[in-house]
């Protein structure tokens, strides 16, 4: 039971000067990050999201909507940082933008009809304030407006809808909200909640504009469910089907890059749908309105209008915002292994990546006699998750190859100070009511110690290895023995017929993540797994080499 502010509201109030605001974040390593999904659990927060790596779903922490109640440190993972006196590194971006001449858009005629707006998004970030402000722009060019904002129990966090209906002054406005297929523009700040039927019901080929944020929040379903998927471009592809014309872009991450906290998004993306010529306002009473909400005045201006550059020229948006990356080339399968062979030849020496190379490549013949892939690459990414193995010599290492400082002056600004928050496995406090391991914080000496260790990874599976006699590092050890062994025969009796079945094994191994007992119950889990699959594995060959003999 959580009995405490919602993070919505202690965002507001910190903005306010309503709540202290305390000076200090929270970071994830996330090469040191397994993507177990303990900190979800532990903090039952949707600011710890997903984070897509070469290396599978890892975990980072959403600085702008993070409330600080720094709960999801207490998952059982040493990728945890808590940085003192850290401040969210902010764009220094200040273009006036009037040297972009941005032209006056051809803004919709209000005839008889009004014209009328949706707008979809999480609560807490302004959806209902954006169809205020609509409104309120309305009200000063003379014009009738109605808002009605639909919340229901979650207007914190869950899906709101804010409908908005602008008129000419003559026009009567009878109800505020839209009908089914009345929508002349969808405001989808919020993809997920812009394709519930709630939403699309508005909506009608040939009449229906919409202007989508590209950008995805993950749900709270993601919390309980560390599997769930978001397939954008298939959302996108619905908003697409629904009406007479689709344009997105990347509010949250244009928003956060130009102005330091992705809160303005869906200011951005109102700035976005009118320079797209879809909102029957002149610039100048939607800049007035924001001046009369009294929020957060500057920064909202500049969001309408960096909106407004997006829509005019995307790509001076992006150089502006630094977002002009070059997309990453699909990885091929002889790049996947040379990646993880450099990997492990950091992680211990060149011998023990040779061991690795050996079997992958054994699995890639094996599957090539049957032309056929998909069982070598899961080979190649099981048996490196195994074989990298994070012992304390390795998450050591993890922190001290530069990469970890590197991310951090990337992303804060400040003085600060570290502190690390870990369960070093021979000297770590029992939980008195669990019997489990607990955590304790650890000062900026540890990066010191951190630097010890890493030099110290030759001790590694040595008799001098003193963390190497731990019950987890044994079954560590264990786990990759056993794993040859099952590979070994998966590869010496492939066929066509238990392909699929084989690379369904191999992979198994991608899902024994995270430390301590979370990786034991992930352990056991995936062993229950491939004993039942090994078992039809197994029967199969068994049918197949008598009917064999038969013949």
């Amino acid at each position: 039971l959580y009995d405490q502010t919602c993070a919505a509201e202690k965002r507001r109030r910190r903005k306010r000067g309503l709540m202290e605001d305390p000076p200090k974040r929270v970071f994830i390593n996330e090469a040191v990050c397994e993507g177990c999904g303990d900190c979800s659990v532990k903090s039952n927060c949707v600011s710890v999201e997903p984070l897509e790596t070469e290396f599978g779903r890892k975990r980072t922490i959403n600085q702008s909507s993070c409330n600080k109640d720094y709960s999801c440190v207490n998952g059982f993972c040493p990728s945890f940082v808590t940085l003192d006196g850290a401040k969210p590194r902010v764009s220094k971006v200040d273009a006036d933008i009037r040297s972009f001449n941005l032209p006056t858009p051809k803004l919709p005629e209000l005839a008889d009809n009004s014209w009328n707006i949706v707008i979809c998004g999480i609560g807490g970030t302004g959806v209902t304030s954006i169809g205020a402000i609509l409104g309120a722009a309305a009200h000063i060019e003379g014009k009738r407006s109605a808002t009605l904002d639909m919340m229901g129990l979650a207007q914190k966090g869950g899906s709101v809808t804010s409908f908005v209906k602008i008129a000419a002054d003559k026009t009567q406005i009878f109800a505020p909200r839209v009908a089914t297929g009345a929508a002349d523009l969808i405001l989808a700040c919020d993809m997920i909640v812009a394709t519930k039927p709630d939403a699309m019901d508005t909506a009608r080929e040939g009449r229906t504009f919409i202007a989508a944020n590209a950008d995805v929040v993950p749900t709270a379903q993601f919390v309980t469910d560390n599997t769930v998927q978001y397939d954008k471009a298939a959302m996108l592809r619905r908003l697409e089907r629904s009406g007479r014309g689709t344009k997105s872009t990347r509010a949250d991450a244009l928003a956060f890059k130009l102005l330091g906290d992705s809160i303005y998004a869906n200011m951005f993306l109102t700035g976005f749908a009118f320079q797209h010529g879809q909102i029957p306002l002149s610039a100048e009473a939607i800049e007035q309105a924001i001046e009369l909400n009294g929020a957060s005045v500057k920064q909202n201006i500049r969001a309408f209008n960096y909106g407004r550059l997006a829509a005019h020229d995307p790509a001076a948006a992006e150089k502006l915002a630094g977002l002009t990356e070059a997309p990453k080339p699909t990885q091929s399968f002889e790049e996947l292994v040379e990646r993880r062979v450099q990997m492990l030849t950091g992680y211990q020496n060149a011998a023990y990546a040779g061991e690795y190379r050996a079997v992958v490549d054994a699995a890639r013949l094996a599957e090539k006699r049957l032309a056929m892939s998909g069982f070598a690459e899961a080979v190649a990414k099981g048996l490196y998750k195994l074989m990298a193995y994070k012992d304390e010599y390795e998450v050591a290492r993890l922190y001290t190859d530069g990469n970890f400082k590197s991310r951090l002056a990337k992303e804060f600004d400040g003085d600060y100070t570290m502190n690390f928050h870990m369960s070093p496995p021979l000297f770590a406090p029992k939980d008195p009511d669990t019997g489990l391991p607990k955590k304790i914080e650890m000062g900026p000496w540890m990066f010191r110690a951190f630097h010890v260790l890493a030099a110290l990874k030759g001790l590694r599976g040595g008799w001098l290895d003193i963390f190497g006699y731990t019950a987890e590092r044994r079954l560590e050890r264990q786990m990759i023995v056993d794993y040859l062994k099952v590979i070994d025969e998966l590869t010496s009796k492939l066929t066509p017929g238990n392909f699929a079945l084989a690379t369904r094994i191999a992979a198994l191994a991608l899902d024994i993540k995270g430390y301590g007992h979370i990786k034991h119950r992930n352990y056991e889990k995936a062993k229950a797994e491939e004993a039942k699959l090994l078992t039809q594995f197994r029967s199969g060959a068994e049918s197949q080499a008598q009917k064999a003999a038969a013949e």
